[in-house]
């Protein structure tokens, strides 16, 4: 037990140094490079952050735990669209950028809706693993382009993010890789550790994925996000807990089930359902005066600590 303490708590500090690492050079490769912070959020950070989901759905998978694949990628998309925005939130009220109200939240909520169907028979295919694939390549092709097209929208946003102290462009890699990899090490310590203490205590499998491994590798999401809100990065901060979510569904599950095939197991309709609603109910938060609010935020927490409520009746 003090063993896999000793993991969690090294799983923290690695996440959280990691987070910080990942949100400097982002920014700064951003500027550098003629990209919008915003779409670097929704893409960049958030398939770094989003690479501990991929390896444990792959591993899972491999090992025939298909409902703790599908359930990392539901619970952690439920922890990112709450306790990550709602914590964000609460440190610093959130100004939202016109495409992630227009173009990214309501693509978020076609994929919860395009997953949903997808399980209707209770798999996820090779095929659908290749749709799911098709549509992140098309996702983040289309940012990247939209992003550039919007000349005056990319200069404001380099106006307000602009600083003397960033890095250069080899230091900014440096500190993106480290980040990454911190973030990694980071999410599979505390991963770990979580896992053999839920199993000392005989928690169902599909429960530990919704709840723990989904906290756990949420932490670069988190860390993350609560280091860019901090450093007044709210476009960085948002884009990365919905890029993410959107990564999980795409990327996250569709290269997964390209490898192998994933039933829906133990992971039931309200799960599925409750990942679906949140994304929906987020969508007019983000437009109450282009802002996520610390109200609002505190909202988006109470949200996900009733649905951890609910896990726990069926312990």
């Amino acid at each position: 037990m003090l063993y896999s303490s000793l993991f969690i708590a090294a799983g923290f500090a690695l996440l959280f140094f990691g987070g910080d690492f990942l949100v400097r050079g982002a920014e700064s490769i951003a500027i550098r490079n003629g990209i919008s912070p915003l779409v670097v959020g929704l893409t960049v950070v958030a398939f770094g952050t989003s690479s501990p989901e991929l390896f444990i759905s792959i591993n899972a998978a491999l090992e025939g735990f298909d409902d703790v694949a599908i359930g990392n990628a539901v619970g952690s998309n439920i922890c990112n669209l709450t306790l990550v925005l709602g914590l964000a939130a609460l440190l610093r009220p959130i100004k939202v950028e016109a495409q992630l109200m227009k173009l990214d939240a309501p693509i978020l909520i076609f994929c919860s809706f395009v997953l949903v169907w997808m399980l209707m028979d209770d798999v996820i295919g090779r095929t659908d693993g290749a749709i799911l694939v098709t549509g992140i390549t098309i996702y983040v092709f289309s940012s990247i382009y939209l992003s550039r097209r919007d000349k005056k929208l990319l200069d404001r946003e380099f106006e307000e993010t602009m600083h003397e102290d960033h890095p250069s462009t080899w230091n900014s890699i440096g500190l993106l890789g480290l980040g990454l990899v911190m973030l990694g090490f980071g999410a599979d310590f505390f991963v770990d550790g979580a896992v053999t203490i839920a199993q000392a205590f005989s928690i169902p499998e599909a429960l530990i994925s919704l709840t723990l491994i989904a906290l756990g590798t949420s932490l670069p999401e988190l860390a993350t996000t609560i280091v860019a809100s901090i450093k007044g990065r709210g476009d960085i901060a948002v884009g990365n807990a919905i890029g993410s979510s959107i990564f999980n569904i795409l990327a996250i599950l569709g290269i997964t089930s390209m490898i192998e095939p994933l039933s829906r197991g133990s992971i039931n309709w309200i799960d599925l359902g409750s990942m679906t609603l949140i994304s929906i109910a987020l969508l007019p938060m983000l437009f109450t005066k282009n802002t996520l609010s610390r109200p609002e935020g505190g909202i988006l927490l109470a949200t996900y600590v009733s649905y951890i409520g609910y896990l726990t009746t069926r312990i």
